[in-house]
């Protein structure tokens, strides 16, 4: 008895179809990447709490270098007591005093340079969570969009497998085939179903992961994504290097913290210094006991500290400012050197993918899809055993797989060379 020669024509009609090519429908309402990498922007948690501090820093720019308020006294001086009166005494008087606190000259100046300076830095510090969280969103969605389209090669896969294993019963049925056939295509279709069970069971981790970066809660619907496609971006290493020197937030806020650590160790050296409290008294006196008027007197005065204890505060706070501004040059050269690194790896994957797809689309899947057919058609007549068939086919599945794992990693890398460049470069 001949096998369902139908069903042998229907399964090669799906094998010469590529599994990409009949899953590349999507809905219709799908969100694009940008959309929401719009919406991470917009409502991102960390995104808005960095922003505030970045708020909060810039308000205290001015009070840093804003003088002291000045002190109001009113009272009275040299009161007697017995008797209680205000015109016994001539040195008694009502006195009303004005003081203020002036720095050394240069002082204000450089506290305010260094709070503008910090702010400055926190600015910084904006962009890069800024570029960070749209990196971050990129390689969820590419993570989801690889769930996704893995979910989708194992249904198609399995949906072969099983015609695989219902032409093995066929052929079991009337003597052309031994059991263990049939036995091997139920393992494999099983082990299919729980690799199928297993990636259903991480997509909604994934999407969590997207969730979280977007700002959605729990509730909303789920996240639909498209698998990326290649650029034909061709980088020069060089270039991005310089720009990355030159516009990465992380560089320019190490930077502008060097220059907040020389500002602050130019105000320890400042506070050698003395600084000044002014006073200014005005006393009113009462006539005396015969009735003849007293003149009113009035007081000024200037006093300093005395930087004695040079030794034990101000001496340390210098050695202090130095080591903070050392240690940050030091770590301004490793994070230079980190993203030079860096960037020299992600450019390596984006090429090292690119060839692969390339050569995935051009050769290999081409030439195991033609496998899988020979096996086929050799099945049919008896000249190859089911074991080939399967392997065939499983082949034909690992490189569809691979395909797509290379696409996610060449787009993860451009999104790895935009946040380590600090620039949007497409």
């Amino acid at each position: 008895m001949r096998i369902n020669a139908l069903a042998i024509s229907l399964l090669a009609a799906v094998l010469a179809t590529p599994v990409s090519a009949q899953n590349a429908s999507t809905p219709a309402a799908t969100p694009g990447l940008d959309s929401l990498v719009a919406e991470a922007l917009l409502n991102n948690p960390e995104l808005r709490a960095a922003a505030k501090e970045t708020e909060a820093a810039g308000e205290r720019v001015r009070p840093a270098g804003a003088l002291d308020d000045p002190m109001l006294e009113a009272g009275f001086i040299n009161l007697p007591i017995q008797p209680l009166r205000f015109n016994r005494e001539d040195m008694t008087m009502k006195m009303l005093g004005l003081s203020q606190k002036l720095p050394y000259p240069g002082k204000r100046a450089l506290r305010e340079q260094v709070a503008a300076k910090e702010a400055e830095t926190l600015g910084y510090g904006l962009k890069e969570t800024r570029n960070r969280v749209v990196r971050e969103v990129k390689t969820a969605y590419f993570d989801l969009a690889l769930t996704d389209a893995t979910v989708r090669l194992l249904k198609s896969n399995r949906q072969i497998l099983e015609q695989f294993m219902h032409i093995a019963e066929s052929r079991y049925a009337v003597g052309q085939t031994a059991q263990a056939e049939v036995f091997r295509a139920q393992t494999q279709l099983g082990r299919m179903s729980e690799e199928l069970l297993r990636m259903e069971r991480e997509r909604p981790v994934t999407e969590a992961e997207l969730a979280r970066l977007l700002g959605r809660r729990g509730s909303d619907l789920p996240i639909a994504v498209e698998l990326p496609g290649l650029r034909d971006a061709v980088f020069d290493l060089e270039a991005l290097q310089q720009t990355a020197l030159r516009e990465r937030p992380q560089l320019l806020g190490l930077q502008s913290a060097i220059d907040r650590s020389g500002k602050a160790l130019e105000l320890a050296r400042k506070e050698k210094q003395p600084d000044f409290d002014v006073r200014f008294a005005y006393g009113q006196r009462e006539k005396d006991l015969s009735g003849t008027p007293r003149q009113d007197v009035m007081s000024l005065t200037v006093a300093m500290n005395l930087p004695v204890w040079r030794e034990d505060k101000i001496e340390p706070r210098i050695a202090e400012a130095q080591a903070m501004r050392d240690q940050t040059l030091e770590m301004q050269q490793a994070q230079q050197n980190e993203v030079l690194a860096r960037l020299r790896q992600q450019v390596a994957v984006t090429e090292q993918s690119r060839k692969s797809v390339h050569l995935y689309e051009t050769a290999i899947l081409p030439q195991a899809r033609l496998a899988v057919e020979a096996a086929l058609a050799a099945y049919q007549v008896s000249r190859v055993d089911l074991l080939m068939l399967l392997d065939s086919q499983m082949s034909l599945y690992s490189y569809e797989i691979n395909r797509a794992r290379e696409l996610v990693n060449f787009n993860k890398a451009l999104a790895e060379i935009e946040l380590l460049t600090g620039k949007q470069l497409f």
